[in-house]
C-alpha cells in the first residue's frame, strides 16, 4: 500500500483542450487506473482511497475540466466531451489503456468513455451510479440550482455534501470536500448538472464490453437499489457489491473496502 505517502501532484494540457490538474500514486510502470470524481468535487474525493491501493496500481485522479484546480474553458461540459477529455488525458500521459473508476457524475463519464473509446478501457468500477442519470432526485437538484446566488453559499455546499453521506467521515476530510466544491464556479454548478441530467446512455450500455463492477451504498439517496438492478438487467455480466450502512459516497465512507474491491477487480480484469 501507499499508506502515508503524499501524492504526486501536477497538471498537463490535453491536446488542444484545457490543462487538467491531477494527483498520482504508485509507480509509473504499474497498472494504470484512472479516477473520475463526482459533482461538484475534485480528485480529493478519492484521497481516502488512493493511499490504500497496492503498489501494483498506478492510481491517477484528475480534476475534470472546470473542477478543482483544472482550467475552466467556456464550453465542453457535456458527458461526451468529458469522456473525450479523459481519453485525451491518457494520450497526454502516453497510456494506451487503463481501468477507469467513476463516482456519481464521474461514473457517467466513465461509461461514455467505455462506449466511445472501448479500446482505452480495460475495466469499469462505477461507484454510486444509476441506470439513468435523470431521476426525480437529480431533477429536483437541477431545479434547486437555478436560483443559486453567486458566490455559492458555503451553507448550501456543506448541506449538499452532507446529504450524500450516511456513514460518518472525518471532519477535516469533509471540510476539505466543501472547500474543493467551492472552487467550481456557480455557472458550472448548474451547467454540469444540466449536462448530466440530459445524458442518456441506457440504450448503449449493452455495447460496453469491458468488465464492470458496481459499488453501491444501501443508503444511497441519489440512486436506488432498483436502479442498480436495472443496470444489471441491461448488462448481466456486471457485478454489484453492496455496502451496508453506507450512503452515496462509499469512496468517502468506506475507503478501506473500496480500495480492496478496486484492487481485486483490477487484478482480475
Amino acid at each position: 500500500m501507499n499508506d502515508g505517502a503524499a501524492p504526486r501532484v501536477a497538471s498537463i494540457r490535453i491536446g488542444t483542450g484545457p490543462r487538467l490538474h491531477y494527483a498520482e500514486f504508485g509507480a509509473p510502470h504499474a497498472e494504470p487506473v484512472l479516477f473520475l470524481h463526482g459533482w461538484p468535487d475534485s480528485w480529493f474525493s478519492f484521497s481516502r482511497v488512493l493511499p490504500l491501493l497496492p503498489h501494483s496500481i498506478r492510481a491517477i485522479a484528475i480534476d475534470q475540466r472546470g473542477f478543482g484546480d483544472s482550467e475552466r474553458p467556456d464550453s465542453g461540459y457535456g458527458i461526451t466531451e468529458m469522456a473525450s477529455d479523459a481519453a485525451a488525458f491518457l494520450d497526454a500521459l502516453h497510456i494506451s489503456r487503463a481501468s477507469v473508476v467513476g463516482h456519481s457524475f464521474g461514473s457517467f463519464v466513465a461509461r461514455q468513455m467505455a462506449i466511445a473509446h472501448p479500446h482505452r478501457v480495460g475495466g469499469l468500477v462505477l461507484i454510486g451510479t444509476g441506470f439513468a442519470a435523470s431521476n426525480p432526485v437529480t431533477r429536483d437538484l437541477q431545479k434547486a440550482l437555478h436560483d443559486l446566488p453567486d458566490p455559492i453559499p458555503v451553507t448550501f455546499a456543506r448541506d449538499f455534501q452532507a446529504s450524500t453521506v450516511h456513514h460518518p467521515v472525518p471532519s477535516d476530510f469533509f471540510n476539505q470536500l466543501v472547500t474543493e466544491s467551492l472552487k467550481l464556479p456557480p455557472r458550472l454548478w448548474r451547467l454540469a448538472i444540466d449536462r448530466m441530467v440530459e445524458y442518456d446512455d441506457t440504450q448503449q450500455l449493452e455495447a460496453i464490453g469491458a468488465p464492470i463492477l458496481l459499488l453501491w451504498g444501501d443508503q444511497d439517496a441519489l440512486f436506488s437499489r432498483e436502479s442498480q438492478e436495472n443496470f444489471l438487467a441491461a448488462l448481466p455480466a456486471a457485478r454489484l457489491k453492496v455496502y451496508e450502512d453506507t450512503g452515496h459516497c462509499p469512496n468517502w465512507e468506506r475507503p478501506e473496502f473500496v480500495a480492496g474491491d478496486i484492487a481485486s477487480f483490477v487484478q482480475r480484469a
